[in-house]
């Protein structure tokens, strides 16, 4: 046999052979599908149910959510579509929806993102100034200031250090003294890394995040950065936009860790609701 033949055959060889393959591994995978078996599904849509409804103030352009020793409380910003608006943070009343107000900043230069609270202090981000404030916990006196890059979106807590979003698919750990990061979480699903990342809640060890633009609550590995579960919660903002035209999405999640309850809303929604779910 010449040298070309046994070039020729060698190549009519790795031909089959190539075909063989690439058919069996497609039949293996639709095979797979048909017995259910995905490497990496949708995340699966949590279950909830209402338990509770509550009146919201329609000029509340919500923008954090949280509780804090029992109290609800709500971070607003202002923006110039709704003159109303304003950037604060105050207790809500649940009975009508009002804001105490506590602290407010200047909507002419500021507008107000999330809040959290740590070490007797409140952390307050502003959106594209790239500048938050911090506020002793009881006299509300403004204690100083920090600068990040980037935007300041969501923000929350846990024992050591704040978490916090810039409407990237990051969550940032950052030191409460310094406000350096000290942990970069990436969010990804089965799709890759999830973008705008916004108001953020820790419920028993997983970030829950609003994802803006969309009505949906993301449940989030805090080790890996995997969506685990994400909440829909569009009939809740179309039930809302029946009462009030002017709703917009859905934006706040609040966990109360006593009493177990949890309660969301959005901006300018006129309806604050608790929710329950397996968490």
């Amino acid at each position: 046999m010449t040298f070309k033949a046994n070039c020729w055959r060698v190549v009519q060889f790795f031909t089959i052979y190539l075909t063989f393959s690439i058919a069996c591994n497609s039949n293996s995978e639709k095979g797979d599908r048909a017995n259910g078996i995905q490497e990496d599904p949708n995340p699966p849509n949590i279950n909830y149910k209402v338990v509770n409804v509550f009146p919201h103030d329609t000029t509340a352009y919500t923008e954090g959510l949280l509780v804090h020793k029992g109290f609800v409380y709500e971070a607003t910003g202002h923006t110039n579509s709704y003159p109303s608006s304003r950037s604060m943070f105050g207790i809500v009343n649940l009975s009508d929806g009002s804001i105490d107000r506590k602290v407010e900043i200047d909507k002419n230069k500021y507008f107000g993102e999330g809040i959290a609270f740590l070490n007797n202090r409140i952390f307050q981000l502003t959106d594209t100034t790239r500048i938050g404030f911090i506020y002793d916990e009881k006299t509300l006196k403004k204690l100083g200031s920090f600068n990040y890059e980037g935007e300041g979106w969501g923000l929350t807590a846990n024992d050591s250090y704040l978490l916090m979003s810039n409407g990237s698919s990051n969550i940032y750990y950052r030191d409460p003294s310094t406000f350096k990061i000290v942990k970069t979480l990436g969010v990804r699903d089965n799709n890759g890394p999830v973008q705008n990342i916004n108001e953020l809640e820790l419920i028993k060890g997983y970030v829950y995040a609003n994802q803006w633009l969309t009505d949906y609550i993301l449940k989030i590995d805090t080790i890996t950065g995997t969506v685990v579960g994400r909440l829909d919660l569009s009939s809740l903002k179309k039930e809302s936009k029946m009462k009030y035209p002017f709703a917009e999405e859905t934006n706040g999640i609040a966990y109360d860790s006593v009493t177990n309850k949890i309660y969301v809303t959005g901006k300018l929604w006129p309806t604050i609701y608790e929710i329950q779910f397996e968490h």
